[in-house]
């Protein structure tokens, strides 16, 4: 048996996790115009925050079910660098008051990870992973 299979596999259903529960946060817990009012005391205009819902929620089942995942991974990464940008003054570390920016970034690269590796065998809608070949 090929463990590498499992790889994208475990990839996605991280990253479908960590999406599907920052959208349900976002609704659940902060609520749209609390997450709204959140966006715009950063400086990000607050009616983004429902297309950032839609996106994070939409992706997030994507990435899950394996529906041109790595697509939507890369698709999601500006999110994810907004996120980024928006804790670098809170410091490295999650505990830190406002949260860290080492966890967008790693984000950010388990996206790219995902992009790079393909889909994986267990996924409703395959699709090659990305590959630089050298061309004599």
């Amino acid at each position: 048996m090929d463990t590498r299979t499992y790889a994208p596999l475990l990839l996605r259903l991280a990253l479908a996790a960590m999406w599907l529960s920052h959208a349900l946060l976002k609704i659940l817990v902060f609520t749209l115009p609390g997450t709204a009012a959140f966006f715009e005391s950063k400086g990000i205009p607050g009616f983004l925050a429902y297309p950032v819902v839609v996106a994070e929620l939409a992706g997030g089942l994507a990435i899950l079910a394996g529906f041109y995942a790595r697509q939507v991974a890369l698709l999601l990464v500006p999110i994810l660098a907004v996120a980024f940008l928006t804790h670098v003054p809170n410091g490295w570390v999650f505990t830190a008051t406002g949260g860290g920016w080492e966890y967008p970034l790693f984000l950010i690269v388990v996206s790219i990870a995902l992009w790079l590796s393909g889909d994986g065998d267990y996924a409703l809608r395959r699709s090659r992973a990305f590959t630089l070949e050298a061309h004599a």
